[in-house]
């Protein structure tokens, strides 16, 4: 794994610092948000409100933290990615957004009552985050997780994948399920729980463009190769005879509660 440091002194993957420092609009355009019934779920089991701090890690955008704002929660946002980050600030002037990563979070101990991640957990150097996740959660605390994956077994899905999977590189899948190792070696958390919903995507031909453009790893691509995938991406959508399409997602929810003081 190829690793390099923010100013934080902590290290986050290249494809993430590079391909997200060079796709904040793409991902606006082209990430879908998260179902209703995904949310509420999430809210309920993390129990957001008013009087509640909340923390969202690798908040990217904000296209999540919309979401939780409405909950009432006070939501405090960190966000390793400057680009991303600025991109959060701009469209929510009102949330907290800090420098930061999941292992070192810029926080004081037992100062949140729930953290929330969304796309982002498999980035992480999972024994760490959840040691550092612990660390500010109070006694008690609630940690939610939350996932869109795309549903590749739909034929015209599975094939947009084919055209994105060569360029990976050692960056990480969360539908591998590798994440979850930190779950079941920790002693600091509950194990999870877990649902799961269905989710549609409506997007123009060029907002599927601009959904394979904000993989990360796509995204660092030096300009002809990304360039490349893209126009096979409308080859794709050509031969489908789309202007528009629906993509499927499955969206992940997880939960659990720390242990201990």
């Amino acid at each position: 794994m190829t690793l390099v440091f923010t100013t934080m002194e902590s290290r986050i993957h290249e494809a993430a610092a590079d391909g997200y420092s060079r796709a904040s609009e793409a991902y606006e355009a082209g990430r879908p948000g998260y179902p209703e019934d995904a949310v509420a779920l999430l809210a309920a089991e993390l129990e957001l409100g008013v009087g509640r701090d909340l923390l969202e890690l690798a908040a990217g955008t904000g296209k999540l933290t919309r979401e939780l704002v409405a909950t009432g929660a006070t939501v405090v946002a960190v966000e390793p990615v400057d680009e991303m980050r600025a991109a959060l600030a701009e469209s929510l002037p009102f949330v907290r957004a800090l420098a930061g990563t999941a292992e070192a979070i810029p926080l004081a101990g037992a100062s949140v009552d729930s953290v929330v991640v969304g796309q982002a957990f498999h980035w992480f150097r999972g024994d760490e985050a959840l040691a550092e996740i612990h660390r500010v959660l109070r006694p008690g605390g609630l940690l939610g997780l939350i996932w869109n994956l795309r549903d590749e077994s739909v034929p015209w899905v599975a094939e947009l994948t084919r055209i994105m999977e060569p360029h990976r590189g050692s960056a990480p899948r969360a539908a591998s399920g590798a994440w979850r190792g930190a779950f079941e070696r920790t002693q600091l958390f509950d194990p999870l729980r877990h649902a799961a919903f269905h989710h549609l995507h409506r997007l123009s031909g060029e907002g599927l463009v601009a959904r394979v453009a904000s993989v990360s790893f796509v995204a660092a691509l030096p300009a002809d190769r990304r360039e490349r995938v893209l126009a096979q991406v409308r080859e794709l959508l050509s031969a489908q005879g789309a202007v528009e399409v629906e993509l499927p997602y499955r969206t992940d929810v997880y939960w659990t509660r720390s242990r201990g003081a």
